[in-house]
């Protein structure tokens, strides 16, 4: 017989009378992640052990076949992009005056980026905070660790314990600020914090609750500093948006690359659906409209499934602080999502849906406007975020895009090229031009696409700036 309470938090499951078929075990995706994670706990990570896995890998290189030597380079550098983060953060760490207690500070996100990007470390290479970061370009078991005592470790053993939980604790950013280059500078930041607040661990949570909490408190501190709040997109002179009303405008909101994401939340069915529904764009979104300590809690308890007491310990407050925060929270997120969304619930998208955005790609590169009209809802939505340009509805898109894909028109952009890709657990497509007279194929947009509910056509297009190319696994010249 099933049980009739959730294993990991206690609560009530739903009652299954007259229904057939296996009951569920777990109250919601969140238990069930948080459960897997708990099963599934990693060795200890060392550097010397990474050291030697990276002599191991060396020395089993092979210039033939070029298939091998190619995935055989590839996991080296893996390997010594892992190791390089490690080395920075050890540096970093050993670079902290003694006793330091005030972290330094994390600004906003500058307004230029060098798209330049390093061969294994970060992509944007000009730091948004003051404390540079390598991008993780490594996928490390997800879970809790027991390592010796915190307190006993030196920089260089602290950078390895962090190591393991960088992914994780970079998403948990993510869906904090909904920025990825921000998020990327504040697990820098936080395992700064966390080095000089070591002496105050006493061990009676686990080092990842730990370091989620002292990341909690960074994301906040940069929430309040900013103090920014989504506007709505205001008329651009002499464009005509469409007669919708106009949407959100979220000028910081970055996409999330889907192979970054903890291993736990990308390898199997049951966590896949968590990563989907806690990261997609029109959630993320939604979720930029609530105060920050709102936010905090929503995402602490339903998406990473902390219990409400574990919950108010990080947020330094009281359990039934958390619950009104909650009942706040809740509701309102539920009015900034699209009208065919009343919850958090997310499909992983469908052959149909792959199909449309092979068809999508192929008439990019025809500059078949008709084609790519057909694929498009009668109310679809684009905007460009941080830029000012928004369209709502087919009509008013259309004749936006007509007069760059026309070679007969001075405003002719120049062929395009596009390759997949999937972002926040959605498809997506960057896109390249070549302009005319050039041969050169550059980066120019990335499309992240949102598909009606049960349907097969665009409902949304959010496209992002081409800088963040590299952390999909795009290039910027084809």
């Amino acid at each position: 017989m099933a049980a009739e309470v959730c294993p990991v938090c206690g609560e009530q499951l739903a009652a299954r009378a007259g229904r057939t078929g296996r009951g569920s075990v777990y109250c919601s995706a969140a238990c069930r992640q948080k459960a897997y994670r708990e099963r599934h706990q990693p060795g200890t990570l060392t550097v010397q052990g990474l050291i030697d896995e990276i002599g191991r890998r060396a020395g089993q290189l092979t210039p033939q076949p070029p298939a091998a030597l190619y995935t055989g380079v590839t996991e080296l550098a893996t390997a010594i992009a892992q190791l390089k983060r490690v080395a920075r953060t050890a540096r970093d760490t050993a670079a902290e005056p003694s006793g330091s207690v005030t972290p330094a500070p994390v600004t906003q996100l500058g307004s230029a980026r060098d798209t330049a990007a390093e061969p294994s470390g970060s992509v944007t290479p000009a730091p948004v905070t003051q404390l540079g970061t390598a991008r993780d370009t490594t996928a490390e078991p997800g879970g809790s660790v027991t390592p010796a005592p915190v307190t006993e470790l030196d920089e260089t053993d602290f950078a390895a314990l962090t190591e393991q939980y960088r992914r994780e604790i970079q998403v948990h950013c993510y869906r904090m600020t909904g920025s990825y280059d921000e998020a990327e500078d504040l697990v820098q930041e936080t395992f700064l914090r966390a080095w000089r607040a070591r002496d105050g661990f006493q061990g009676r949570a686990s080092a990842r609750t730990w370091l989620y909490r002292i990341a909690t408190n960074a994301c906040l501190d940069l929430l309040r500093r900013t103090a920014r709040r989504p506007q709505r997109y205001e008329p651009v002179p002499g464009m005509h948006h469409g007669d919708g009303e106009p949407p959100a405008r979220i000028t910081w909101l970055q996409p999330y690359p889907d192979d970054e994401l903890p291993v736990a939340e990308r390898e199997l069915p049951e966590s896949a659906g968590e990563s989907r529904e806690t990261l997609e764009l029109v959630l993320l979104a939604a979720i930029q409209h609530l105060p920050a300590r709102q936010r905090a809690a929503l995402v602490l308890r339903d998406a990473l499934g902390l219990t409400a007491a574990e919950t108010a310990e990080a947020l330094e407050t009281s359990v039934a602080s958390v619950n009104s925060a909650l009942q706040r929270a809740r509701p309102a997120l539920r009015e900034h999502l699209p009208g065919d969304r009343a919850d958090w619930r997310a499909t992983e998208p469908t052959r149909r849906q792959q199909a449309v955005l092979e068809r999508y790609m192929a008439a990019v590169e025809r500059l078949d406007l008709d084609t790519m009209t057909a694929l498009l809802t009668e109310d679809v939505v684009l905007t460009m975020p941080p830029n000012p340009f928004w369209f709502t509805g087919r009509d008013a898109l259309v004749d936006f895009v007509r007069v760059s894909l026309d070679p007969t028109s001075p405003a002719f952009l120049g062929h395009w090229r596009s390759l997949p890709a999937r972002a926040n657990g959605q498809l997506a497509v960057g896109n390249y031009v070549r302009r005319p007279g050039t041969s050169v194929f550059r980066a120019q947009v990335l499309d992240v696409l949102r598909f009606e509910q049960g349907g097969d056509r665009i409902a949304e297009i959010t496209s992002f700036e081409p800088h963040l190319f590299p952390a999909f696994g795009l290039p910027l010249k084809l």
